[in-house]
């Protein structure tokens, strides 16, 4: 999942959309001022003209994103996108002329003086959609034919489906089989050398993107290979009734695959969160920076020789480290050792069995300093996490940052580790420190595969409430 070439051709063909459209309505102007040899009467001015079509561009990538104009099921189909985009067009004009009579229903300065230029701007609107897009899609088969841009395949599965997948794949599909973990019935000849008795083996030697797996054994062994080492997995079935029932089937080399996604935060909902991070983050970063400032200065009047941003190295999707930052709780001399280490060095070894037993908690913990009970309480310690937010570290809302050595205590560490961590999370709005450590990993695990956009506004809204109440910090 860290290659995302799916993600990039949606993205060109966003930009594309926007050039024809802008294009379309200049085109239009044009041609009923230049080539159309019937009389106007109304001035000439193109340039508020395409200015207007400019800002209305959301509201053609909303008619274009409704139609299903960027999603994969509809964009491999030529005939699917074409009479669609032909809908999108006329439905994308029928606005701008809604959108035209409300704000100017005397007439006066009206974007379509004369009805032809909206007629124009429609037809030349579905025809440069269609040329930029196929543009886009030859330019994307030239990529992929020069190897470029490919997702590794390993292909997994005793089965007939193994074989015609190993000779059959071609680039223009996307996809470049670099190896096979299945008997030797299965594997023609030429790919004795790149063929593998185990999967870890195999992994670790190809480095694939992905995991196409035939036939039904060890689905659930095979599947958690690819979460734990953030590859997606294909699944080709052999039952014709699975294949009927799914509406989401690709066919590969005459193959019939399907994606068994490990979270809904792929593709497009990838860009949505992190737009939804950068902008609300940065309106959070702003709204607390007089906060932030005047805990700095507390901390450096109380303790001008310690540096008063404590980071910590933490985990964010993919398994990639980074520095957290949050303001200093700890006594200096305790920081960056684990609680075991720091009860250890002050002499009381026997804190460490307590604070476990009470879930990493102890009231009036000695390794904290008197603002920093009071930041910890607040939770104002963690406003610094918003500048790790604006960097790309951190998402508003996600799984608890996990430190490096908590990874032997997470048997879904694959799978949380799938989407970024989050400053807050649904595990933090159930309880907190109320609630087990099995049970927070539990909602951990539910958030990534249940995502939703409403779900991450409805933790930020309970996050402010629980931190205005203290409730469950300490």
């Amino acid at each position: 999942m860290k290659k995302e070439p799916g993600l990039l051709y949606r993205v060109a063909l966003v930009f594309g959309d926007a050039f024809a459209i802008i294009f379309a309505f200049a085109f239009a102007y044009y041609f009923r001022i230049h080539i159309d040899s019937r009389p106007f009467f109304f001035e000439s001015e193109i340039a508020s003209f395409v200015g207007v079509a400019f800002y209305l561009l959301p509201v053609w990538f909303v008619i274009l994103a409704s139609m299903g104009l960027y999603s994969k099921n509809v964009i491999s189909h030529r005939f699917v996108a074409g009479w669609r985009l032909a809908l999108a067009s006329m439905v994308g004009i029928m606005a701008i002329i809604s959108y035209d009579y409300f704000t100017h229903p005397d007439m006066r300065d009206s974007l379509f003086p004369v009805r032809t230029i909206a007629i124009y701007a429609g037809l030349s609107c579905f025809v440069s959609l269609v040329i930029v897009r196929s543009l886009i899609s030859f330019i994307r088969r030239l990529i992929f034919r020069g190897n470029h841009a490919l997702l590794r395949v390993l292909v997994v599965g005793n089965n007939d489906n193994t074989r015609q997948l190993l000779m059959g794949i071609a680039p223009d599909s996307g996809f470049k089989a670099v190896g096979a973990v299945a008997k030797d019935a299965y594997v023609p000849d030429e790919w004795r050398k790149r063929q593998y008795d185990d999967i870890d083996e195999a992994i670790r030697r190809l480095r694939p993107d992905a995991i196409i797996q035939t036939g039904n054994k060890d689905l659930e062994y095979v599947n958690k290979k690819a979460i734990d080492h953030h590859m997606y997995y294909y699944y080709s079935p052999s039952d014709n009734s699975i294949i009927t029932l799914s509406g989401k089937v690709d066919f590969i080399a005459g193959v019939p695959i399907m994606l068994i996604n490990t979270t809904p935060l792929m593709g497009g909902a990838r860009i949505y969160k992190r737009v939804f991070d950068l902008v609300f983050g940065l309106i959070a970063t702003i709204v607390a920076s007089p906060f932030m400032l005047v805990i700095l200065i507390i901390q450096k009047i109380l303790d001008p020789h310690a540096p008063a941003i404590y980071r910590d190295t933490r985990l964010t999707r993919f398994n990639r480290e980074f520095a957290l930052l949050k303001f200093r709780s700890i006594k200096p001399e305790y920081n960056g050792l684990t609680p075991e280490e720091a009860f250890e060095k002050m002499g009381k070894p026997q804190l460490s069995e307590k604070y476990r037993a009470q879930g990493d908690y102890l009231k009036n913990d000695p390794r904290y300093t008197k603002i920093g009970r009071f930041l910890r309480k607040t939770s104002l310690d963690e406003l610094p996490q918003l500048f790790n937010v604006l960097k790309g570290d951190l998402s508003l809302v996600g799984p608890r940052a996990l430190q490096p050595h908590e990874l032997k205590n997470y048997g879904d560490r694959g799978l949380i580790l799938s989407v970024k961590s989050g400053i807050t999370g649904l595990a933090q709005v159930s309880g907190r420190r109320n609630i087990s450590f099995g049970e927070r990993r539990a909602l951990d695990v539910y958030y990534v595969q249940n995502w939703t956009p409403g779900m991450d506004i409805t933790i930020l809204f309970r996050t402010v409430g629980i931190v205005l109440k203290h409730d469950g910090a300490k």
